[in-house]
């Protein structure tokens, strides 16, 4: 496929997500590359044209040079946007209560710790969904309540072949000190993630380390 071919597609699948305002949203392809510029109303939309972009098939990466750009009603006090974030992450039962959230000029820092990546994650979608809200930047330390086992890489690979989206004969994994890595090839987006989170899920991880390629 074309670049011009791919760069149509990508800006078809932003046009079709109705969650997406696509007409300040510019695409670029190169080799697979798609590169999104332009601005968004909020970091959720910011969050959707990347996943929007990863659906298209053809697309092996995505660079996200998109700005979120608040009009002015929007716009927040950094004391009053942390009291709202703060009142979400309390609100989200799968957040810890040992996550807390600072916020300079509309971007979020967020810290603390979690058990799981999960938590972290959801903490970090909570926080995004705020209005107001520029950025978000995750500094939650993860303490697994398990702790690192020879055997969790062997868990790791059963766990990806369960997953009925994954081939896990083309994917490799190694781990050493409680850090997953993957290797490999995977032939979607959607299967890159699948491996990632089934990775993330095996107790006493505390970090992966990504290197598989989307080749189609």
């Amino acid at each position: 496929m074309g670049n011009e071919e791919l760069a149509r597609r990508v800006a078809d699948e932003l046009r079709w997500d109705p969650k997406m305002d696509s007409d300040t949203i510019a695409v670029d392809a190169e080799g697979g590359t798609v590169t999104l510029r332009g601005t968004v109303g909020s970091l959720r939309q910011r969050r959707e044209a990347r996943k929007a972009a990863e659906r298209v098939y053809g697309v092996v990466d995505v660079f996200d040079d998109l700005r979120v750009t608040l009009l002015d009603e929007h716009r927040r006090e950094d004391a009053e946007l942390r009291g709202d974030v703060l009142q979400a992450l309390m609100l989200d039962s799968v957040v810890p209560s040992t996550v807390d959230a600072s916020v300079r000029d509309g971007f979020v820092e967020l810290r603390g710790t979690a058990s799981w990546q999960f938590q972290r994650e959801e903490a970090e979608f909570v926080a995004g969904n705020v209005p107001g809200v520029l950025g978000v930047r995750t500094s939650v330390i993860l303490t697994s309540p398990a702790p690192y086992a020879p055997e969790v890489k062997h868990s790791i690979k059963k766990a990806l072949e369960r997953d009925a989206k994954l081939d896990a004969d083309r994917i490799a994994v190694e781990t050493i000190n409680g850090i997953a890595v993957l290797s490999g090839a995977v032939r979607s987006w959607s299967e890159h993630d699948a491996a990632v989170t089934a990775a993330w899920a095996a107790p006493g991880v505390t970090a992966v380390e990504d290197r598989l390629i989307v080749a189609y």
